[in-house]
């Protein structure tokens, strides 16, 4: 295939006539399909590469909330000695590209989601795109302070966790397993943070009231402090109250969001809330 070819794949230009409400044959709907697959797969090999370049400074990322544990707990009473190990003869290598490629999968993300919601786009009404705009605009802001509270409180989990290294052993941890260990606690505390977004989302769409919320708040409240301490690493209350306390704050926010909405919009005993004075009273 001549270059040409190859520009006129990745462009993904529709060959049937396009109706003035936008719509295309479906062989044109795959032909754009595949060149916005192809499109993001080429960022990610680019973003792959360009994280190979810089190896060094994001492994040394990765692995400071471990050197910081290890510092305290070279200073705990007796001291704990961890050291991190890469198994296997292919183990380095392996283990740089797992960390470029999570790195090139996140640096390319907002391209390859950018790729997917334009694909989905003229397939909504105006009302979904408003919706998918004002998430969009704001689930990022919140996964990236997820990660940056996860990644602030993972070092005081690593270092309750080495406590419990009997006396006199020395804790040898796999640093491919530790990485993916890391990546999990990110995620889960990205992904906590949008949580409270979704129960906008559901009011906006009429599923759920500001009301409902309100007389639902103490199982929220009891629902969230299980969540946290389910997927904190640790065992002690700081990591857990660490994940819970803003979740709970997203859920006020959202609350009074809910509220605000269903008396603009009108909303009231005759909707979404019907369904709560059927429920169990809270405690």
């Amino acid at each position: 295939m001549s270059i040409v070819g190859v520009v006129d794949v990745l462009r993904g230009k529709p060959r049937n006539p396009v109706g003035e409400d936008g719509r295309m044959a479906l062989s044109d709907h795959f032909r754009e399909l595949r060149a916005r697959l192809m499109r993001s797969a080429l960022m990610l090999v680019i973003a792959f590469c360009v994280a190979i370049f810089f190896y060094r400074e994001l492994l040394e990322l990765v692995q400071h909330p471990y050197n910081e544990a290890r510092t305290a707990l070279a200073h705990h009473d007796p001291p704990i000695k961890t050291e991190p190990v890469v198994n296997g003869t292919g183990g380095g290598l392996l283990l740089q590209f797992k960390l470029c490629g999570v790195v090139s999968l996140i640096v390319a993300a907002p391209y390859w989601l950018y790729q997917i919601w334009a694909f989905v786009l003229p397939g909504l009404h105006e009302k979904e795109r408003r919706y998918s705009r004002m998430f969009a605009a704001v689930a990022g802001p919140l996964f990236l302070g997820g990660v940056a509270l996860g990644y602030y409180v993972l070092p005081k989990g690593l270092t309750v966790l080495g406590t419990f290294v009997p006396q006199g052993v020395t804790n040898l941890v796999d640093f491919t397993s530790y990485f993916s260990f890391e990546m999990r606690m990110l995620l889960i505390f990205g992904i906590a943070m949008e949580i409270p977004l979704f129960v906008v989302l559901l009011n906006l769409a009429g599923v759920i009231s500001g009301r409902a919320l309100a007389k639902h708040r103490p199982w929220i409240i009891i629902g969230t402090m299980v969540f946290a301490a389910v997927a904190t690493p640790s065992t002690d209350p700081f990591s857990m109250l660490m994940l819970a306390i803003p979740m709970l704050i997203l859920f006020v926010i959202s609350e009074i969001i809910a509220r605000v909405s269903d008396k603009v919009r009108g909303r009231g005993a005759h909707s979404t809330e019907q369904w709560a004075d059927d429920e169990i009273s809270p405690i």
